[in-house]
């Protein structure tokens, strides 16, 4: 049940809140909002706050010192990654393999690199494409739907 007597609601309220300033209230009602709210949820007051934590929350590959930087995320049916080419001839360079985890690339920017992206969900061996545009190469690889459980027994231990 919510706890209503959290709230000091009462018949002085309407007389107390007429005679504060627009900051006050502002003030008043941040301090309400976090008593009430849980500490998880105190980024979510500030749109600025969710913003940047929102950004934080992608896959976010950090630039290796070689030049190449990705992004690797999934919707329902696929997992995307994009990867940012220096150089159109990259393209003609590289070699891309997966695995159901991880997509690797080769050749680039020198012939014995190899760079390896953990992709966020398990992808099928079929179905990937690879397109370039405007210095991004993005790959697509259709999601593998694993129903394949193994239930795992317990023992206690005395």
């Amino acid at each position: 049940m919510f706890p209503f007597n959290m709230f000091p609601f009462n018949k002085d309220m309407k007389e107390s809140l007429q005679n504060m300033k627009p900051d006050e209230i502002s003030n008043y009602v941040q301090d309400i909002i976090t008593k009430v709210m849980p500490g998880n949820m105190k980024g979510m007051m500030n749109p600025q706050d969710f913003q940047n934590n929102f950004q934080s929350g992608q896959a976010r590959q950090p630039e290796n010192s070689n030049g190449i930087s990705s992004t690797a995320y999934e919707t329902h049916d696929f997992v995307f990654v994009r990867i940012s080419i220096k150089s159109e001839e990259w393209v003609r360079k590289l070699r891309l393999y997966h695995t159901s985890n991880q997509l690797i690339i080769e050749h680039i920017p020198q012939h014995e690199d190899k760079h390896i992206i953990t992709l966020p969900a398990i992808v099928k061996k079929k179905g990937a494409a690879a397109n370039y545009k405007d210095g991004t190469l993005e790959v697509r690889i259709p999601k593998n739907i694993d129903m394949q459980y193994s239930q795992i027994d317990v023992t206690e231990i005395m």
